[in-house]
This record gives C-alpha cells, sequence and structure tokens, in this order.
C-alpha cells in the first residue's frame, strides 16, 4: 500500500508564496517521477511540475520562473514552492508519483487560494 501525504496548501495573497511537500510511504520500490498538477472545477487536471529521478524538470508555461519543484529522493518526498502566486492559481493541488514499474500514485490534494 502506497501512500501520500500532501501539506501546505492555504489562503495567501497575491504575490504571496506557498510551499507545498508531498510525502510518499509504503512499499515504493523506486520512482521515476514526481509531480503536482492541479484542478479547478469543471476543467481537466493540469500538470504544474515534474521532476524526474535524474532531477530533469519541466513546467507548466503558466508557473515558469515563478514555482520550483525539488524532491528528497532519499526521503520519497518532492517540493513545490509557489512565488508571486497569482489568483487564476487557485486550485486542488495534486501530488503524483510513478514507479519505474509503472505505477501510477496520487494524493489527496491540498487546496490554495489565492485571493485578497
Amino acid at each position: 500500500q502506497v501512500q501520500l501525504v500532501e501539506s501546505g496548501g492555504g489562503l495567501v495573497q497575491p504575490g504571496g508564496s506557498l510551499r507545498l511537500s508531498c510525502a510518499a510511504s509504503g512499499s515504493i520500490v523506486r520512482v521515476y517521477t514526481m509531480g503536482w498538477y492541479r484542478q479547478t472545477p469543471g476543467k481537466q487536471r493540469e500538470l504544474v511540475a515534474r521532476i524526474t529521478a535524474a532531477g530533469s524538470t519541466n513546467y507548466a508555461d503558466s508557473v515558469k520562473g515563478r514555482f520550483t519543484i525539488s524532491r528528497d529522493s532519499a526521503k520519497n518526498t518532492v517540493y513545490l514552492q509557489m512565488n508571486s502566486l497569482k489568483p487564476e492559481d487557485t486550485a486542488v493541488y495534486y501530488c503524483n508519483i510513478v514507479t519505474f514499474s509503472n505505477d501510477d500514485y496520487w494524493g489527496q490534494g491540498t487546496q490554495v487560494t489565492v485571493s485578497s
């Protein structure tokens, strides 16, 4: 059984910062990618940022230069530093991991609200 536990969401004013964390535990053999997705009501879940085991990253165009993803492979933990937040960043953010065996796991989601 694999569990992903997210933390760090909340309410922040425009221009502010938040740091999301996601810790994976359980029967994880080897993690290939760790990432963050987000979803708003009525829209599809979209990739925000992803990082591979080798440290390669990719970001959605809308967050480039503002968000930074990092991981601690020894702890199977991934972070998302979000700066210069905008109201359009408001969403439920989900942690995702994909193993080298192509198993796919999701967290329960954490709400991020950017509002004055």
